[in-house]
C-alpha cells in the first residue's frame, strides 16, 4: 500500500481470507494488517455474532475509517467476499467503547452498565472475549479486540494496577497501561434486546428482520470505505461462487425484497469491485493485460545440509532469495551451520536488491518463486520437510497448571469420598460450631443421610466419572458394601496392573524383529502424501518408527479423531514392514472399514509393487480362500480384513506388522488371540475415542501411547444451527448440499417411525435418493446399505445414533437431528464430528420441538454446542465423557465395572499404586494429614469469592497442598484474582502451612486443652530437647509419650499466631542434623 492510502483486499472466503492477512504480516508492519471476517451468524437468525469476530470487524472497520496508522503507514484490511455481501450498521449505530487507564478514575458500577451496553457479558469467571467478571474491587474484562484478558484493580475508585490475565491459569501476566474496551456487539443495546426476543419466539410468529432492525442505517462496506483507499481482488475465480453460495445461503431462508435490505446481491457486488477495484489477480492464465508468472516454492530436503545445495542454486541462477523462519533463534542457528553459501540477517531492513541469500524471522504459509522477477521467498516448512506441519506458538498450557477438575461441580452432582462413598453434592455450607466457623461441604446418601465434610478433607473427595453417562447409585452411610467395592476395586486394578508388568516384561524378553531405518522407497511414498501433516502425526508417525526399528515386539496404541491422520501412521508402518520384506495384517471391526481401508491402501500403493488384498463379506468365498492362500505362501504383502483374518485356516507366512483397529469392539475370543501375537510381532492399534491424560501417566512404560490431537490442516469447524424443527429449512439444508455434490445425515433415533421419517424427507425432497439404515436390521444389510451411501449410492441417509462412527465420508457435510434434546452432549459432539472432514464447510442442523418442550438441561446442552468458539469450555464435559468411554475400552469391560463402581479418579489413583508396587517404583506411603483442630475462623468468605465452584477449588487446593511452595503459589493467586486476603481465608491457609510443617516433623495430632497445645509423636534426643527449649523457654518435651508440650498465650487471637510460630520451631529443631542423628 502506498504510505497514507489505506488498502482493501477481497479474498474468496474466511479461511483464505485470514490465512492471507497473516502473509502479508511478513511482508508488511503487523500492526498495518487487519483481517475483516463475516459476522459468523445470519442476520435471519437473530442471534448476535460472536465477541472475537465483532473484535475484528470493529479494528477492521476503524483502521480503514481512521487511518489509525497513518503515521507509519497506511492500513491494508483483508476481507471475505461474504463479509462484503453483508451490510454494515452505521458506525454511528454501534455502543462506544471506552478507554481504562492507569492512574485513572473508575466506578464499577458505572463501568459494569457500560460494558453490558456494550454487549459484554457478566460471568462468575472470564474465559472468552465478550465477557467481565467483578469480585470486590477487581474487574477483569476480555475486550472484543484484544488477545488476552485485562485485570483491573481498584483502590477506592483510583486505577491501581492494570495487567494482562491468562484466562488458562487465571494468573496475571504483565502490566499495561492503558488497553481499550471496544464494543462486543454491532449495534446498540436496544435494538440486540427486540433480536434476542424475537429469536426465542415461534418461528411463524416471529417478525420480519426489517422490523426490528434500522434496516435504512445498514450500509455496504465499500460504501464506508475512504475514496482514496486501493482495492484488490484476489483470487478472481474464487469470488462469483463464494458470493453465489452466500446467497443462496440468504435466499433459503429470506425472501429476496428482505434480503436486499441486509445483504448485497452478488451482482451488485461485482458491479461496485468493477467501478473501484484497481487490481483483479486470477490462478488461471487468461485475457488479462499483466500476467506476472509464479510458481509454488518447495524442496524436498530433510535438514538444511540437504537444502544447502537448493539455495546455492538459487543464488547462483541470479534470485533474490529469503528464507522466513518461524523464529529467530532458528534462523540465526541455521545461518550459522551454511557451510557453502552465506546468509544475510533481514532484521526490519528492505530486503538486497542483488542475488543473494537471506534469512528472515517471520510466520509465512506460502511462499513462490517468480523467474520474471528473480525473487524466491521460501517458508521454512517449505524448505525442510521435517518441519512441513505447521509450527505453533506454545498454547496457553505450556509451563502452566490448570484449574482443576472441582470447577465444573454442581448441586445435584455425584461425588466420591475416599471413606463413605458415592454421595449426592447438595451444596456448600458456612457453619458456626463451639463459636468456630468454617466451611462444609454437604453431602447426601442412601435414604436421605447427610455427611458435612470439613474444607481441611476435601482431599478426599472427587467428582464422580463413571464407565458411561448414567447416574450412580448412592452408597449407604455406615454400611460395608463400600469397603468391599473398594477392595474389589483395588484388587482388580491390581491384576490389571500385574497383567500389564507382565506383558510388558515378557515382550521386552523377546527378541523381535528390527526393521532397518528409512530407505529412499520410504522417503518417496511419505513425500507423495498429498497433505500436510500435523506435529501430533508427526511424533506418532517417529514414535512408531522408533519402536518398529527396535528389535523387541512393538505394542503402540494411537489416539485420535476420526480423520486426523491415524490411517497415514499405519500406512506408513505398513509400508516400512512390507518393504521389507515382512507381511502386514489390518485387522477392523467392520465389512463397511476393511472396504473403506482397501480402497485408501490401494490408492496410496498404487506406484508400489506390493499386493494389497482383502478378506470380508463383499468378497465372494472362493475369492476370500485364494486370498487366504496367496498369503499363507507369501504372495499377499498386506492383508485387510475382520475378525475372519483370526481364523485357524489364516496363516501368513512371515507376519511382520499387525494393525487393529478399535480393538474394544472385538469379541473376548479375538482379544485373546490378539494379545497372544503381542509377544511374537510388532502391533499398532487405533482408537477414535480419547483416553483422559491421568489413565495415560499411570500406564507409561507398560503400554505406548501416541495421541494425535491436532485438527489436520484445512478443517474448517463445523457451522452449527440450533433452532426450533423447521421443515423449509430441512429442505434448503439438503437442497443445497445436493447442489454442491454432497450427501446428508439425517439422524432419527426411534427406530419404530425411521421408516415414516424417511418418506418424510422423500416428501420434501423429491429429487434426493434416501437410503436408511438402523441397528436392528441385519448385519448384512446394514453394511449394504452403508457401502452403498460410502460410494454415492445415496444423497440422504436416514439413521440412528448406531450408524458406523468409524467411517470417514469427505462428501457428507450436512447433519440434521430431528430430537437433538434427547441426546447427551457427548454423544451430539460425536455425532457432531461425523460432517466437516474434508475443506467443504459442513452445516449440523440440531433442532428440537416447538416451545416448551425443551428442558433447562437440554437448552444448556444444545447453547453449548453452538458456542460459536470453535472448542468452547463447554466441550470439556463432552470430552470427558468421551475418555472415560476411552477409558473403558483400554481397560476392557471388567474393569469399566469397578471404575463405574468407585469413580474413574479413585480407580486410575488405585492402578497408580499398583503398577508402582509392582514395578518396585512405589515411595513411601504417604502419611494421613496432621489432625490439627484449632479454635479459629477459617473459611472462604462469600463476599471475596462469590461462586460455589471457585470456593470448592480453593478449598481442594489447600486441602491436597503438600508442599509449602504451592500455598505459596496459591496465596499470589488469589491475591492477583479476588484482591487482599481477608482474615478467615488467611488462617485458612496458615492452618495447612502448620499442618505441612508439623507433619514433616513426624507429627500426627496437635490437640489443645487447659492452655496447652500438644504435638505428637515427636522423636526428640536430648540434644534436640536443648535445641528446643533454646528456641522456645515456656516448651516441654515428654519422652515418654513422644510429645511436645507449648503453652498458649491467654488471649484468644494470639493463640493461632503462637501455634504458626510453634509449628516452624518444631519443624526447624527436627530438621537439624544433630536431631537427625540422635534419632
Amino acid at each position: 500500500s502506498e504510505p497514507g492510502r489505506p488498502g482493501l483486499v477481497i479474498a474468496g472466503d474466511d479461511r483464505a481470507a485470514r490465512d492471507l492477512a497473516a502473509d502479508l504480516k511478513a511482508f508488511l508492519a503487523p500492526r498495518l494488517v487487519r483481517f475483516y471476517p463475516a459476522r459468523g451468524v445470519r442476520y435471519e437468525s437473530h442471534l448476535a455474532p460472536p465477541p472475537h469476530l465483532v473484535g475484528l470487524r470493529v479494528a477492521a472497520l476503524d483502521a480503514l475509517l481512521d487511518g489509525d496508522s497513518a503515521e507509519s503507514g497506511a492500513a491494508v484490511v483483508v476481507a471475505s467476499a461474504a463479509a462484503l455481501c453483508e451490510k454494515v450498521p452505521d458506525p454511528e449505530l454501534r455502543p462506544h467503547g471506552f478507554a481504562i487507564q492507569r492512574g485513572g478514575l473508575l466506578d464499577l458500577d458505572e463501568t459494569a452498565a457500560q460494558l453490558v451496553a456494550c454487549g459484554y457479558e457478566r460471568v462468575d469467571q472470564v474465559e472468552d472475549r465478550g465477557q467481565f467478571a467483578i469480585r470486590g474491587d477487581i474487574l477483569d474484562v476480555y475486550p472484543a479486540t484484544e488477545e488476552r484478558a485485562v485485570r483491573c484493580e481498584l483502590f477506592d475508585v483510583e486505577v491501581e494496577r492494570l495487567t494482562f490475565f491468562s484466562t488458562f491459569t487465571q494468573r496475571s501476566l504483565e502490566e499495561a497501561e492503558q488497553v481499550e474496551i471496544a464494543p462486543s456487539a454491532e449495534i446498540g443495546p436496544e435494538h440486540r434486546e427486540l433480536a434476542e426476543i424475537a429469536a426465542h419466539e415461534d418461528p411463524d410468529e416471529r417478525p420480519d428482520v426489517a422490523e426490528l432492525l434500522p434496516v435504512d442505517r445498514f450500509r455496504d462496506l465499500l460504501s464506508l470505505v475512504p475514496g482514496d483507499a486501493l482495492l484488490a481482488v484476489a483470487a478472481e475465480e474464487e469470488l462469483q461462487p463464494s458470493l453465489a453460495d452466500l446467497w443462496q445461503d440468504v435466499t433459503t431462508s429470506f425472501h429476496d425484497s428482505d434480503a436486499h435490505h441486509l445483504y448485497i446481491p452478488p451482482d451488485s457486488v461485482r458491479t461496485l469491485l468493477e467501478e473501484r477495484a484497481a487490481l483483479w489477480l486470477s490462478a488461471i492464465s487468461g485475457d488479462q493485460p499483466h500476467q506476472f508468472r509464479a510458481q509454488g516454492a518447495d524442496t524436498a530436503a530433510r535438514n538444511l545440509r540437504e537444502a544447502e545445495p537448493e539455495l546455492e542454486k538459487l543464488v547462483r541462477s541470479g534470485y533474490r532469495t529469503v528464507v522466513a523462519w518461524a523464529r529467530r533463534g532458528e534462523a540465526e542457528r541455521a545461518a550459522y551451520n551454511l557451510a557453502r553459501v552465506k546468509a544475510a540477517f533481514l532484521d526490519g531492513k528492505p530486503a538486497p536488491q542483488e542475488p543473494g541469500l537471506t534469512f528472515a524471522a517471520a510466520s509465512l504459509r506460502e511462499g513462490f518463486l517468480a523467474p520474471g522477477l528473480k525473487l524466491a521467498i521460501l517458508p521454512e516448512h517449505r524448505l525442510l520437510r521435517r518441519g512441513r506441519a505447521e509450527r505453533r506458538a506454545a498454547g496457553p498450557g505450556t509451563g502452566s497448571q490448570a484449574i482443576a477438575s472441582f470447577t465444573d461441580l454442581r448441586a445435584g452432582d455425584a461425588v466420591v469420598h475416599e471413606d463413605h462413598g458415592i454421595a449426592r453434592f447438595t451444596g456448600f455450607d458456612t457453619k458456626t460450631v463451639g463459636g468456630v466457623t468454617r466451611d462444609y461441604l454437604e453431602l447426601e446418601y442412601r435414604g436421605g443421610d447427610r455427611v458435612f465434610v470439613p474444607s481441611d478433607q476435601l482431599y478426599k473427595i472427587s467428582r464422580y466419572v463413571g464407565a458411561d453417562a448414567s447416574d450412580p447409585p448412592l452408597s449407604k452411610l455406615g454400611g460395608k458394601q463400600w469397603e468391599q467395592m473398594k477392595m474389589r476395586a483395588r484388587r482388580a486394578a491390581q491384576a490389571l496392573a500385574g497383567e500389564l508388568i507382565n506383558l510388558y516384561a515378557e515382550r521386552r524378553r523377546r527378541a523381535g524383529h528390527g526393521f532397518p531405518q528409512d530407505t529412499d522407497w520410504q522417503v518417496d511414498f511419505e513425500r507423495a502424501f498429498a497433505y500436510q501433516e500435523t506435529p501430533d502425526q508427526l511424533d506418532a508417525i517417529e514414535q512408531v518408527k522408533a519402536d518398529m526399528e527396535e528389535a523387541r515386539p512393538m505394542d503402540r496404541l494411537i489416539c485420535g479423531d476420526v480423520g486426523y491422520g491415524k490411517t497415514e501412521v499405519a500406512l506408513r508402518a505398513a509400508f516400512k514392514a512390507a518393504t521389507d520384506g515382512k507381511q502386514v495384517m489390518f485387522l477392523v471391526p467392520t465389512t463397511v472399514l476393511a472396504q473403506q481401508h482397501l480402497g485408501t491402501f490401494t490408492e496410496r500403493l498404487r506406484d508400489f509393487p506390493l499386493r494389497i488384498e482383502m478378506a470380508s463379506r463383499f468378497r465372494s468365498a472362493r475369492e476370500v480362500a485364494a486370498s487366504v492362500r496367496d498369503f499363507q505362501q507369501g504372495k499377499v504383502d498386506i492383508m485387510i480384513g475382520t475378525h475372519r483374518l483370526l481364523s485357524r485356516d489364516v496363516r501368513p507366512k512371515d507376519l511382520g506388522l499387525l494393525i487393529v483397529d478399535e480393538e474394544q469392539r472385538f469379541g473376548v475370543k479375538q482379544k485373546d488371540l490378539l494379545r497372544q501375537l503381542r509377544l511374537r510381532v510388532d502391533v499398532l492399534s487405533l482408537s477414535a475415542t480419547p483416553i483422559p491424560r491421568t489413565l495415560q501417566m499411570s500406564l507409561a512404560g507398560l503400554r505406548d501411547i501416541s495421541v494425535i490431537e491436532t485438527p489436520p490442516e484445512g478443517r474448517r469447524p463445523v457451522r452449527t444451527y440450533v433452532g426450533e424443527y423447521d421443515e423449509e429449512l430441512v429442505r434448503g439444508a439438503i437442497e443445497r448440499e445436493l447442489e454442491r455434490g454432497g450427501q446428508a445425515f439425517f439422524l432419527h433415533n426411534r427406530v419404530e417411525t425411521i421408516d415414516e421419517t424417511a418418506e418424510r424427507v422423500r416428501a420434501i425432497c423429491p429429487e434426493a435418493r434416501v437410503a436408511v439404515a438402523h441397528g436392528q436390521v441385519a448385519e448384512a444389510s446394514l453394511e449394504k446399505v452403508m457401502l452403498d451411501f460410502l460410494r454415492g449410492g445415496a444423497d440422504v441417509l436416514v439413521c440412528t445414533t448406531i450408524v458406523e462412527a468409524g467411517l470417514d465420508i469427505p462428501t457428507a457435510n450436512t447433519l440434521i437431528v430431528e430430537r437433538a434434546d434427547q441426546l447427551g452432549l457427548a454423544q451430539l459432539y460425536q455425532i457432531r464430528g461425523r460432517v466437516g472432514r474434508s475443506r467443504e464447510r459442513a452445516y449440523a442442523y440440531l433442532f428440537y420441538p416447538a416451545a416448551g418442550a425443551l428442558t433447562e438441561e437440554a437448552a444448556a446442552r444444545l447453547a453449548t454446542l453452538s458456542d460459536y468458539t470453535e472448542l468452547g469450555s463447554g466441550f470439556k464435559i463432552a470430552m470427558r465423557d468421551l475418555e472415560i468411554r476411552g477409558a473403558g475400552n483400554l481397560l476392557g469391560e471388567e474393569q469399566s465395572g469397578h471404575v463405574a463402581a468407585v469413580g474413574f479418579e479413585l480407580y486410575v489413583s488405585m492402578l497408580d499404586d499398583a503398577v508402582a508396587q509392582l514395578s518396585g517404583t512405589a515411595a513411601d506411603e504417604a502419611p494421613e494429614p496432621v489432625r490439627l483442630d484449632v479454635p479459629v475462623d477459617a473459611y472462604v468468605p462469600g463476599d471475596y469469592v462469590p461462586y460455589e465452584a471457585a470456593k470448592i477449588e480453593i478449598h481442594r487446593r489447600v486441602a491436597g497442598a503438600r508442599e509449602v511452595a504451592q500455598l505459596i503459589v496459591l496465596r499470589e493467586e488469589l491475591e492477583d484474582r479476588f484482591g487482599p486476603i481477608p482474615e478467615p481465608l488467611d488462617n485458612l491457609v496458615k492452618l495447612q502451612d502448620a499442618r505441612i510443617k508439623l507433619g514433616r516433623a513426624g507429627a500426627r495430632r496437635v490437640d489443645f486443652s487447659a492452655g496447652r497445645m500438644r504435638v505428637a509423636p515427636i522423636e526428640f534426643g536430648s540434644q534436640a530437647v536443648k535445641e528446643l527449649r533454646a528456641k522456645l523457654p515456656d516448651a516441654v518435651y515428654e519422652s515418654g509419650r513422644s510429645t511436645v508440650v507449648l503453652r498458649m498465650p491467654e488471649e484468644p487471637s494470639e493463640r493461632f499466631a503462637s501455634l504458626v510460630a510453634g509449628a516452624e520451631v518444631v519443624l526447624e529443631v527436627a530438621s537439624e542434623p544433630r536431631a537427625t542423628a540422635e534419632r
